[in-house]
């Protein structure tokens, strides 16, 4: 594997994986090279897209002609216009813009445009073009592509310095999207955005999320029974990864070894430590911030966590610091899952609850257990249970492996699945992955050559897992976004049936306990009216509970025009969406 240049040095913290895994990230967005560091331990190493000074403000300049809208976005429409004065087929930009976008995201920030001139720049010495030529070595010295036509454009370009102002540390300052102000109410009822005007997928998610299906979800009061209305912020957080597991299963030691160091707040001992939910995240500086502070920061997605009042807050907190990984990643560290007598002390806050709301959030899941704790407690198959519907997103992950030899670590194995088996109500098997997450050279003494190489193969698959979490991020949000229109259209469907069942006067109390305590046949009804499956359907105990608490007869009728345009969106807006931003070249 070739080193990084000179031009790209590693972050200080980045050691080496134990078996010599690495972590590879698309860090395009990173144009610029570091500051100068110490000599950086063996490590970790993160892909990054090299670029000397001098190149960095030619592709500057370049940048603002791409960009006439001075977004900070070149979209595909701009990239085609651009890219086309390189003489290349189509055929090969089309596999640079494919290797460029790797988030598909739909369009080039400054550091993804500097991947593809670079690409360029290898296609037109008639080299092959793949995903690995961003890790090449020779990536700070490899000169500007030839582009037919574009000095005369920067000659007649005055605007493009304006546009694009680096900071100090190279990196370009693009303009904060206007989507962001679609959010508050005045905006959002003067402004009617046509989709075409958008300039990314998650722009165009936005803008569906106000205009079709806020609506609906604010007349059923469908925030109240199942997720927060959800903000800019909700859209444009980094990819989120949530550990859960008992006491002691190597949480917080899993974090650390992937950051290579310790991060603030972080304990770790045989004892149960870690007693809150801690955030960690990319920072400017190393720092912790109080959960009441940072739920109610508008730019944080995390103001949806308000609604559970102060005693967790009191319990959460956000851990910052810069760190390379961090930069595409949050990890959320969970308190220890209670079991045994344990079990009986009651936590001051909705802990099921709380897992369920993060679950929803998060990109991955990650169940931990060690071979000596392997029971299922009572509180951790509510847990599990909070996880329907994010059946995709589960790993389990059995740490400390080499803490047991290679015959108990197949009993121990077995027993694990067993009691997966009993918690996990799906046909398919749960991917087990089997090693030591930590520091600690493995205990080849017990586990022998073969179980050290089980470890290596098994690290590499579950790292191949979170190396992918990035690319897929904005798949991932489109995934979410259709899961929450369809769980919100039945909602409708349910608080419109039981109104429509209530008495026009007398006898209204009755009717309302009446209806709430046969909520599941009213379900099979709507079920069969509306030809909806079952699957879909909210927990009738949970919707019960909430339902309790409000007046049926004061809930909106039936309106279809909210749900025909949720319709709408899902059949046709959506999709023209994925489609004006896939590769251009396609």
């Amino acid at each position: 594997m070739p080193r990084p240049s000179t031009s790209s040095t590693p972050h200080p913290h980045l050691v080496r994986f134990p078996f010599r895994l690495r972590l590879r990230l698309c860090c395009s967005t990173s144009s610029s090279p570091p500051p100068p560091q110490p000599p950086p331990r063996r490590g970790m190493e993160l892909a990054r897209s090299a670029c000397s000074k001098e190149h960095h403000k030619i592709y500057a300049g370049w940048f603002a002609v791409a960009d006439p809208d001075g977004d900070g976005r070149v979209t595909g429409a701009d990239a085609t216009k651009f890219f086309a004065m390189s003489g290349l087929s189509r055929a090969d930009l089309k596999q640079v813009w494919a290797i460029a976008d790797t988030k598909r995201q739909g369009f080039l920030g400054f550091g993804e445009f500097v991947a593809a001139m670079q690409l360029v720049s290898l296609a037109q010495a008639g080299e092959e073009i793949t995903r690995d030529s961003l890790k090449r070595e020779d990536l700070s010295s490899l000169d500007p592509p030839v582009m037919e036509g574009l000095d005369e454009l920067l000659a007649r370009s005055k605007a493009g310095v304006k546009r694009v102002h680096p900071e100090e540390n190279g990196t370009p300052q693009v303009q904060v999207p206007s989507a962001n102000s679609w959010f508050s109410s005045k905006s959002a009822k003067k402004m009617q955005v046509p989709l075409t005007a958008v300039t990314s997928v998650i722009d165009g998610l936005k803008r569906l999320y106000v205009e079709k299906l806020k609506p609906l979800e604010v007349a059923y009061r469908f925030n109240d029974f199942a997720s927060p209305l959800l903000t800019s912020s909700d859209f444009d957080a980094k990819p989120m990864v949530m550990l859960l597991g008992q006491y002691s299963t190597g949480k917080t030691t899993f974090i650390k070894h992937l950051l290579q160091t310790s991060y603030p707040g972080a304990h770790v001992g045989p004892e149960p430590t870690t007693d809150r939910f801690v955030v960690v995240m990319s920072g400017s500086d190393e720092r912790t911030i109080p959960g009441n502070t940072i739920a109610v920061q508008a730019d944080m997605p995390f103001t949806g966590l308000t609604t559970f009042g102060g005693a967790f807050l009191s319990k959460f907190e956000c851990s910052q610091m810069p760190h390379p990984l961090l930069d595409h990643i949050t990890f959320v560290d969970t308190p220890g899952v209670l079991s045994g007598e344990k079990q009986r002390t009651q936590r001051s806050y909705d802990f099921t609850g709380i897992t369920s709301w993060f679950a929803a959030k998060c990109d991955l899941i990650l169940l931990l257990f060690d071979p000596h704790k392997l029971d299922i407690s009572d509180e951790f198959k509510r847990v599990i249970a909070s996880l329907r519907g994010h059946d995709d997103k589960i790993r389990v992950v059995l740490n400390k492996a080499d803490q047991v030899d290679t015959q108990q670590l197949m009993r121990v194995y077995g027993a694990l699945m067993w009691s997966l088996g009993k918690v996990l109500n799906t046909p398919e098997v749960a991917r087990v992955y089997i090693g030591s997450f930590n520091d600690k050279p493995v205990n080849e003494s017990a586990v022998g050559p073969i179980g050290k190489d089980l470890f290596e193969k098994e690290q590499d698959d579950l790292l191949c897992d979170l190396k992918d979490i990035p690319k897929k991020a904005c798949d991932r949000r489109i995934n979410e976004f259709v899961k929450r229109a369809r769980a919100a259209k039945i909602h409708a469907y349910i608080i419109g049936h039981l109104k429509k069942e209530m008495p026009a006067m007398m006898g209204k109390a009755k009717a309302q306990q009446r209806l709430i305590d046969n909520l599941g046949d009213e379900f099979a009804k709507v079920q069969r009216e509306y030809h909806l499956p079952a699957g879909d359907f909210p927990d009738v105990e949970h919707f019960k509970e909430v339902l309790g608490g409000y007046n049926i007869d004061k809930f909106e009728k039936m309106k279809p025009k909210l749900v025909q345009a949720v319709d709408d969106m899902l059949a046709y807006d959506i999709p023209e969406l994925l489609k004006n931003f896939r590769n251009p070249y396609e």
